[in-house]
């Protein structure tokens, strides 16, 4: 269990960092103004930023994640495997892999919502440096000195709700997604194991990034409200949505469907890359420690073949 706890940590880490670039292109994609666009694209965001904020600016609120990541994972991977040992493997059907995924997203919602609001407003920093002609000394002008900062602030401003912005939005968010996720993995997992139980490690990989897709495409446009509401007010000229209801009312008023999947393809490109760097980490991993409880990797093999106990799920990072 421990290896599995450090494998998972250090693969959500190697994660983070490879997608963590994307995920601040589909910020600010999913929240700027359509009536006052500064990025025409993915790719056009990604340049943009590079070219006015360096490449700091891409990984800007990557801490955020890095330092909740033991703690989410520690909780998903803690409440899907106990929920799952509680059902003999009989009954380790689809449907009880999605309720066991779903209620790991509940529980890790609480850690993830104010780690996902102070990420989110890091990221949009200075974005809008061009838009404004300032002397230089402020055009660089920053709110947060990092998502410490950031989350002290919105407590002294808001309290306790301030800092859980948006929570409601991440719970319908990631219960689904994290069901999703989990129950396709295993799914597509089976459907690419031969007769023994033997999956190729490339197939794996694809699978974890296919699952990932799948994920997203289920619970897109929630978390572009969730994004849309977490940074509510942060220009300073007041809030413009009540509540999840009152954003979705507006977002679909002034932008129509397209509001709910804007982002969209920067984040089915950061899918593949993210869940590559995740499980190449922990094969590594638990091929290191030799973990024979849950997975290893046959090293007699050349073709590198991932070994999967049928008598333990498999878990994602």
């Amino acid at each position: 269990m421990a290896v599995d706890f450090y494998a998972g940590c250090l693969g959500g880490c190697a994660g983070v960092l490879v997608g963590h670039p994307f995920d601040t292109v589909k910020v600010r994609l999913q929240t700027q103004d359509s009536n006052n666009k500064i990025y025409r694209g993915t790719f056009h965001c990604l340049t943009t930023i590079i070219k006015q904020e360096s490449y700091q600016g891409l990984f800007k609120g990557m801490s955020s994640p890095m330092c909740g990541l033991a703690a989410v994972n520690a909780i998903v991977f803690g409440v899907y495997g106990n929920i799952m040992k509680s059902v003999s493997s009989e009954n380790s059907s689809l449907q009880n892999q999605f309720l066991a995924g779903s209620a790991a997203g509940i529980v890790q919602s609480f850690v993830t919502s104010p780690m996902e609001l102070a990420k989110t407003r890091m990221q949009l920093q200075g974005q809008d440096a061009r838009e404004k002609r300032t002397p230089f000394w402020q055009k660089n002008r920053i709110i947060y000195k990092n998502p410490l900062d950031c989350l002290l602030k919105m407590f002294r401003s808001e309290g306790l709700r301030g800092v859980y912005r948006g929570l409601a939005c991440t719970i319908l968010r990631d219960a689904p997604a994290f069901g999703v996720y989990f129950s396709s993995y295993e799914y597509l997992t089976e459907k690419v194991a031969d007769s023994k139980g033997n999956v190729n490690t490339f197939s794996l990989l694809f699978v974890g990034g296919l699952a990932g897709v799948w994920s997203w495409i289920v619970i897109y446009p929630l978390d572009v409200m969730k994004s849309r509401l977490q940074i509510d007010g942060m220009d300073g000229n007041g809030k413009k949505y009540k509540g999840l209801w009152d954003c979705m009312k507006k977002s679909y008023k002034t932008e129509g469907y397209r509001a709910f999947t804007k982002g969209l393809n920067s984040t089915i490109i950061r899918a593949f890359p993210t869940n590559a760097a995740t499980f190449s980490v922990v094969t590594w991993v638990c091929m290191i420690f030799d973990n024979p409880a849950n997975r290893k990797l046959d090293v007699q093999n050349p073709s590198g073949v991932l070994i999967l106990d049928q008598e333990i799920q498999t878990l994602t990072c």
